[in-house]
């Protein structure tokens, strides 16, 4: 489990391109809280994001119970924390990162499946 947070921790915040008065003066401002707004409004290639942003997060919410039991609802909120935490650090540690609440969700729909899946294989 603690592999793979470290890759998901690297494959999202990775490079950190900042400085320490570039952390305390940023105004926090790429935030985009429009789901899917990407989608809609056609810019970049946003059904690849989507679909890599659920597979990243499948073997989380598959992880979770093996690591210890969890119920769907405590899969949910410890897989829509932790990709919050990721979503927030991005802008902050580094200026060419956005957080979006599309990420957000579809990593928490990736935790899901994830733990449907761990279900299905242990019945």
């Amino acid at each position: 489990m603690y592999v793979y947070i470290g890759l998901v921790l690297y494959v999202t915040l990775m490079p950190i391109i900042t400085s320490i008065p570039f952390i305390f003066n940023h105004p926090y401002a790429p935030i985009n809280l429009l789901p899917f707004d990407d989608y809609f409004n056609g810019r970049g290639d946003t059904v690849r994001q989507i679909v890599l942003n659920i597979i990243m997060m499948i073997p989380f919410g598959f992880l979770l119970p093996v690591v210890k039991k969890q119920n769907i609802l405590s899969c949910i909120a410890r897989t829509l924390m932790f990709s919050l935490s990721i979503e927030l650090l991005q802008p902050l540690i580094n200026g060419f990162r956005a957080a979006d609440i599309t990420d957000v969700i579809t990593n928490t729909v990736g935790g899901v499946i994830g733990y449907l899946l761990y279900l299905f294989l242990n019945q």
